[in-house]
Protein backbone atom coordinates (compact mmCIF):
# COMPACT_ATOMS: atom_id res chain seq x y z
CA UNK A 1 0.00 0.00 0.00
CA UNK A 2 3.33 2.09 0.06
CA UNK A 3 3.29 3.22 3.41
CA UNK A 4 5.56 2.25 4.97
CA UNK A 5 5.70 4.21 8.24
CA UNK A 6 1.86 3.87 8.83
CA UNK A 7 0.17 3.28 11.75
CA UNK A 8 -3.37 2.43 12.46
CA UNK A 9 -5.37 1.05 16.22
CA UNK A 10 -7.17 -2.70 15.58
CA UNK A 11 -9.99 -3.17 17.80
CA UNK A 12 -11.46 -6.72 18.87
CA UNK A 13 -14.81 -6.50 19.99
CA UNK A 14 -18.20 -8.60 20.59
CA UNK A 15 -21.70 -7.85 18.49
CA UNK A 16 -22.64 -5.66 20.64
CA UNK A 17 -20.34 -3.47 20.44
CA UNK A 18 -19.84 -3.46 16.74
CA UNK A 19 -23.53 -3.04 16.43
CA UNK A 20 -23.39 -0.15 18.44
CA UNK A 21 -20.83 1.25 16.33
CA UNK A 22 -22.40 0.58 13.23
CA UNK A 23 -25.71 2.44 14.59
CA UNK A 24 -23.98 5.16 15.75
CA UNK A 25 -21.50 5.45 12.45
CA UNK A 26 -23.25 4.22 10.05
CA UNK A 27 -26.83 3.83 10.51
CA UNK A 28 -27.44 0.34 10.59
CA UNK A 29 -28.49 -1.15 13.64
CA UNK A 30 -26.88 -4.41 12.70
CA UNK A 31 -23.49 -6.17 13.84
CA UNK A 32 -20.98 -6.32 11.26
CA UNK A 33 -17.99 -7.86 10.74
CA UNK A 34 -15.50 -5.12 10.56
CA UNK A 35 -15.69 -1.49 10.50
CA UNK A 36 -12.86 0.99 9.56
CA UNK A 37 -12.56 4.79 10.52
CA UNK A 38 -9.89 6.44 8.65
CA UNK A 39 -7.91 9.79 9.55
CA UNK A 40 -7.32 10.40 5.94
CA UNK A 41 -10.62 11.48 5.70
CA UNK A 42 -12.38 14.48 7.34
CA UNK A 43 -11.66 18.17 8.18
CA UNK A 44 -7.63 17.82 8.88
CA UNK A 45 -5.92 14.61 7.85
CA UNK A 46 -2.66 16.39 7.42
CA UNK A 47 -2.41 16.81 11.18
CA UNK A 48 -1.35 13.30 11.37
CA UNK A 49 -0.50 11.66 8.10
CA UNK A 50 1.20 8.31 9.55
CA UNK A 51 -2.26 7.40 11.36
CA UNK A 52 -4.37 5.64 9.32
CA UNK A 53 -7.07 5.20 11.79
CA UNK A 54 -9.36 2.31 13.26
CA UNK A 55 -10.37 -1.48 12.54
CA UNK A 56 -12.89 -2.59 14.05
CA UNK A 57 -13.33 -6.26 14.32
CA UNK A 58 -16.18 -8.68 15.60
CA UNK A 59 -14.56 -11.94 17.08
CA UNK A 60 -18.18 -12.88 17.37
CA UNK A 61 -19.37 -12.70 13.40
CA UNK A 62 -16.06 -13.30 12.15
CA UNK A 63 -16.16 -16.66 14.12
CA UNK A 64 -19.46 -17.56 12.69
CA UNK A 65 -18.19 -16.44 8.94
CA UNK A 66 -14.88 -18.70 9.28
CA UNK A 67 -16.87 -21.89 10.64
CA UNK A 68 -19.70 -21.20 7.85
CA UNK A 69 -17.17 -20.97 4.77
CA UNK A 70 -14.79 -24.14 6.71
CA UNK A 71 -11.77 -21.72 7.01
CA UNK A 72 -9.97 -21.12 9.95
CA UNK A 73 -10.22 -18.35 12.34
CA UNK A 74 -6.84 -16.98 11.92
CA UNK A 75 -7.45 -16.82 8.29
CA UNK A 76 -11.18 -15.14 8.41
CA UNK A 77 -9.11 -12.02 10.33
CA UNK A 78 -6.65 -11.39 8.50
CA UNK A 79 -8.99 -11.04 5.59
CA UNK A 80 -11.04 -9.15 7.34
CA UNK A 81 -8.05 -6.83 8.72
CA UNK A 82 -6.75 -6.55 5.12
CA UNK A 83 -10.34 -5.69 4.43
CA UNK A 84 -10.92 -2.79 6.75
CA UNK A 85 -7.54 -1.41 5.50
CA UNK A 86 -8.59 -1.45 2.39
CA UNK A 87 -11.26 1.24 3.52
CA UNK A 88 -8.85 2.91 5.54
CA UNK A 89 -6.77 3.75 2.30
CA UNK A 90 -10.30 5.01 0.34
CA UNK A 91 -11.65 1.19 -1.31
CA UNK A 92 -15.09 1.28 -1.07
CA UNK A 93 -17.08 -2.27 -2.05
CA UNK A 94 -20.48 -0.17 -1.53
CA UNK A 95 -19.66 2.07 -4.65
CA UNK A 96 -20.38 -0.05 -7.44
CA UNK A 97 -19.66 -3.85 -8.63
CA UNK A 98 -16.30 -2.74 -10.13
CA UNK A 99 -14.79 -1.60 -6.87
CA UNK A 100 -16.33 -4.18 -4.89
CA UNK A 101 -14.86 -6.46 -7.30
CA UNK A 102 -11.25 -4.21 -7.46
CA UNK A 103 -11.76 -4.48 -3.73
CA UNK A 104 -11.81 -8.18 -3.38
CA UNK A 105 -9.21 -9.06 -5.74
CA UNK A 106 -6.98 -6.52 -4.02
CA UNK A 107 -8.04 -8.32 -0.22
CA UNK A 108 -7.59 -11.77 -2.40
CA UNK A 109 -3.86 -10.63 -3.39
CA UNK A 110 -2.49 -9.17 -0.23
CA UNK A 111 -3.93 -12.22 1.37
CA UNK A 112 -1.60 -14.73 -0.95
CA UNK A 113 1.39 -11.86 -0.04
CA UNK A 114 0.57 -12.52 3.81
CA UNK A 115 -0.16 -16.58 3.47
CA UNK A 116 3.74 -16.82 1.72
CA UNK A 117 5.44 -15.03 4.48
CA UNK A 118 3.32 -17.72 6.55
CA UNK A 119 3.35 -20.84 4.73
CA UNK A 120 1.47 -23.10 6.29
CA UNK A 121 -0.07 -20.76 8.90
CA UNK A 122 -3.35 -20.48 7.53
CA UNK A 123 -5.40 -23.98 6.82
Amino acid sequence: MDCPDGELSILLVDNRRIRELNREYRGRDAPTNVLSFSMREGDFPEISPRILGDVVISTETAEAEAEKAGIGMEQHMIWLLIHGVLHLFGFDHEKSQKDAADMEARTAHLMQKIQALFPGDFQ
